[in-house]
């Protein structure tokens, strides 16, 4: 029987990482180990794969926690990380789990698993403000947007994993779709943003196909995206949204939408990843086509009937509105150029 490919994956009960563990756990040539916090979320998640997989619940910054992981591993898929918008609200946590955590990881595979391979998902947010250059590579410098805590940490987190002992490959993840919740973050990415998305479901397929192809991975990183069929602007991308759930028109008061200081972007060198792994299977038709059969007549419904006070709604939480509406110079400049101040800013 030849042997099995030994995985440690963290994050799994995440949008990703519940997509890469349903991959991992249908493989017969793969023994899954996952590594995470004990809730509610995980508990259920995890629960429905019985014996496939072996589970491992703990903090990963805890140390004690971290050494229950077995030895031995082959390949590491580090996606647990504390996301936006509470990596913003409690950068502490933020640091704590996304740089701290990485570090344990490392130390703990350098220690047992000193010939694991280290696949880690990191973020297009790495690349800062890209209104006026959309078009990114990897040869770009890294530059995030000001006060933006989750880039820095993933920073840190490379680092980290390019001055280790270990094999690694790093995916710098483009924006990725998948029963998207609306957040006050709707409100910080600027409408003209040139957006290139990425289901779930095929950023999965990545980490998945990639078990296979640690030779040519090996200290490289790549740009993830979906592609030329996944490119929009977000303007658009929020229009069609809209459209699918019954709310009408984009119709937010000017202001709503901020005009700087976040990310995305299009990804010039995607391909190199696809040729490799040839992990892209949907596009932006079928993602608005799963979306579309994934919203209840009564959601629809309702949506319709209440779309002016769900408007209202979610513009009461838009920052960039709330920064007009108090003259806050601090945050006016963060979310828009000076010359887009109100006279009397």
């Amino acid at each position: 029987m030849k042997n099995l490919i030994k995985v440690l994956l963290t994050g799994a009960s995440g949008t990703v990482g519940s997509e890469v563990l349903r991959q991992l756990a249908a493989l017969n040539t793969v023994k899954l180990i996952v590594f995470d916090k004990k809730n509610a979320l995980s508990s259920k998640l995890f629960a429905t794969y019985n014996n496939r997989i072996q589970i491992i619940y703990g903090d990963l910054c805890n140390d004690e926690d971290l050494k229950q992981i077995p030895g031995n591993i082959d390949v590491a898929i580090h996606l647990a990380a504390v996301i936006p918008p509470l990596a913003d609200e409690k950068p502490e946590l933020a640091y704590r789990v996304n740089v701290a955590g990485t570090k344990g990881i490392i130390r703990i595979l350098e220690e047992n698993s000193p010939n694991a391979f280290l696949l880690y998902s990191s973020s297009i947010s790495v690349y800062g403000d890209r209104i006026s250059s959309p078009h990114i590579t990897t040869n770009d410098a890294l530059q995030p947007s000001d006060g933006d805590i989750y880039a820095r940490t993933k920073i840190e987190a490379e680092e980290l994993i390019q001055t280790s002992k270990l094999n690694w490959s790093i995916f710098r993840l483009t924006a990725i779709m998948k029963n998207h919740k609306i957040s006050k973050l709707m409100f910080h990415m600027p409408l003209s943003t040139n957006l290139e998305i990425c289901t779930a479901q095929d950023a999965a397929k990545a980490f998945a196909s990639a078990l296979t192809k640690r030779d040519v991975l090996s200290k490289r990183i790549f740009n993830l995206g979906g592609g030329d069929k996944c490119r929009i602007t977000y303007e658009k991308f929020l229009e069609k949204s809209f459209n699918l759930f019954g709310l009408g028109a984009l119709n937010f008061p000017p202001n709503t939408f901020a005009l700087r200081n976040f990310h995305c972007g299009i990804y010039l060198d995607g391909d190199l990843l696809e040729n490799i792994l040839h992990f892209r299977t949907e596009t932006l038709e079928t993602y608005f086509t799963d979306t579309k059969q994934s919203i209840s007549f009564f959601t629809k419904m309702s949506c319709t009937l209440f779309r002016v006070f769900i408007k209202k709604g979610l513009q009461s939480q838009s920052e960039p509105f709330q920064a007009f509406k108090t003259q806050d110079k601090q945050m006016l400049n963060h979310f828009f150029l000076k010359k887009d101040y109100p006279v009397n800013a």
